[in-house]
């Protein structure tokens, strides 16, 4: 793993408690209160990568190591997330991101492939592909064509602006976007 993803992993498990606390909706001194516990959380989790930091209302907990984070959800069930999956969780920004928190476990997909769910979306990985994240309404439609079982196969590209929309290419075919409408483009 690069070391880029490695120093950012504590920052990650430290932006995971700041946005619980702005999710918890609190008074002014609870808010002040919250703010200097989370200040303590997030200087031991920077100090020491290998430590859990938790939230104030002690809801959620995150735990980095090398190459994986464990979190502990608001429901109270400790999902990791771990290499690849998690270098791309990272690099999106983690828990802060429209990605959010981890819904459940890495499970396997088709052929070997793997994924997990966010509370925003999925990442998903091909045996020998790179790990793209697939949302919104391109990921209805590409649920509705048999995601990584169906023709269209694993994601080869995450979202990409085009003029009025987005669209996501994956091993048979494209689904596009644009206008409020979707199209799905075999190969």
């Amino acid at each position: 793993m690069n070391q880029f993803a490695r120093r950012t992993a504590p920052y990650a498990a430290a932006l995971a408690a700041a946005a619980l606390l702005l999710a918890a909706g609190c008074s002014k001194d609870e808010a002040k209160e919250n703010v200097d516990k989370a200040k303590g959380a997030v200087t031991s989790v920077l100090d020491n990568p290998s430590s859990t930091a938790a939230s104030p209302s002690g809801s959620a907990t995150a735990t980095t190591e090398a190459e994986q984070t464990r979190i502990a959800t608001q429901g109270g069930q400790e999902v990791t997330i771990s290499g690849d999956i998690y270098e791309k969780y990272v690099e999106t920004g983690g828990s802060a991101s429209p990605l959010g928190l981890p819904l459940e476990p890495e499970e396997n997909g088709p052929n070997g492939g793997k994924y997990q769910d966010f509370a925003g979306g999925t990442i998903y990985s091909a045996e020998d592909g790179d790990p793209h994240i697939v949302w919104g309404e391109i990921r209805k439609a590409w649920e509705a064509n048999g995601g990584a079982n169906g023709k269209l196969g694993y994601p080869t590209s995450d979202e990409q602006d085009i003029p009025g929309g987005k669209e996501s290419t994956f091993t048979g075919g494209t689904i596009t976007w644009k206008d409020g409408q979707i199209t799905v483009t075999p190969k």
